[in-house]
């Protein structure tokens, strides 16, 4: 039998804990060491998978033992820990978003693209089976028409809506949204972005390299998810697609298997091992969807129109 190989995560909250679920859950792989600044979180995550609890990411790595490495920290919290690891010449996972920035992600691309290491982005929404068949049923038909929305409560940690912590809901949520986006109708080259009185709520439009008109909203202002997804329109067809279910022309609804998360975690493994490996959004690819998603929340901001490069 091959050796196990060795994952420490960075971040014990609930998107480390899930990956942690799925990761244990593979004969081939062995969580060893869990590293957050919450000590208590740490240790119980630990705990529950048998492995080392450390109060911070340099204490984990300096411990060596590791073929691979999980970075699930808040937006604010991205940068370093990625670079340290880098260094340690580790391949690695990284939860959306991110970082606050444009400048650090593509730090830690041109690192990560330097030392030919494999890497992934938890877009997992990329491995819906739905989304294939959104696709199939598409076919060569153009899109010409995209509504995307992420309308929803507040998520109970204390620095979501703060955004010089999270970088704002478009950034830290919607951001699934306009991944979906790029893969069914194509780049976006220019985006214009409104801001509601007060904040917690957004409206955009994008208009797509290849002619189709996109509309994004999001807001957080609601009792529970309201609505996220994607609606897209091509000649004769309307999909909206979500994390759960696919509706077509508003009638047929397909379930979603609910695999992607598995599949995202198996696909990084697989890479880390040298295996042949179905890794959708490596790093460099998750960059191009961060770059759309703060160049909404920068046009929100500042009031006008942002153009895309390239």
């Amino acid at each position: 039998m091959p050796p196990l190989t060795r994952i420490g995560i960075i971040g014990a909250g609930n998107v480390a804990a899930r990956h942690a679920d799925v990761l244990s859950c593979f004969p081939d792989v062995t969580i060893v060491g869990v590293a957050d600044t919450d000590p208590h979180r740490a240790e119980a995550l630990a705990s529950k998978h048998g492995a080392l609890a450390f109060g911070g990411h340099a204490d984990l790595l300096a411990a060596g033992g590791l073929d691979a490495i999980y970075v699930c920290v808040p937006p604010f919290a991205h940068g370093n820990p990625e670079s340290d690891a880098l260094a340690c010449d580790l391949p690695i996972f990284v939860e959306k978003p991110l970082a606050l920035d444009l400048e650090t992600a593509e730090r830690i691309a041109a690192e990560i693209r330097r030392r030919d290491l494999p890497s992934a982005v938890g877009h997992h929404w990329r491995y819906l089976d739905i989304l294939q068949r959104a696709r199939e049923l598409l076919g060569d038909r153009p899109v010409r028409l995209a509504v995307g929305s992420w309308l929803d409560k507040v998520p109970p940690v204390p620095w979501w809506l703060d955004p010089e912590m999270s970088g704002g809901q478009i950034v830290e949520q919607a951001v699934h949204v306009l991944d979906l986006a790029r893969v069914l109708v194509g780049e976006v080259e220019m985006v214009h972005a409104v801001p509601a009185a007060g904040g917690r709520a957004t409206a955009a439009v994008l208009r797509f390299t290849g002619g189709a008109a996109g509309v994004l909203a999001a807001t957080s202002l609601l009792e529970h998810k309201h609505r996220a997804g994607l609606e897209v329109h091509a000649e004769g067809i309307v999909l909206e697609l979500g994390e759960t279910e696919l509706v077509v022309d508003g009638t047929t609804s397909i379930a979603a298997d609910d695999r992607a998360k598995t599949l995202v975690d198996r696909a990084f493994v697989d890479a880390v091992q040298g295996k042949e490996a179905d890794v959708r959004v490596p790093y460099e690819e998750a960059v191009k969807t961060h770059r759309l998603a703060l160049a909404v929340a920068r046009s929100a901001a500042e009031g006008g129109p942002v153009t895309l490069g390239g």
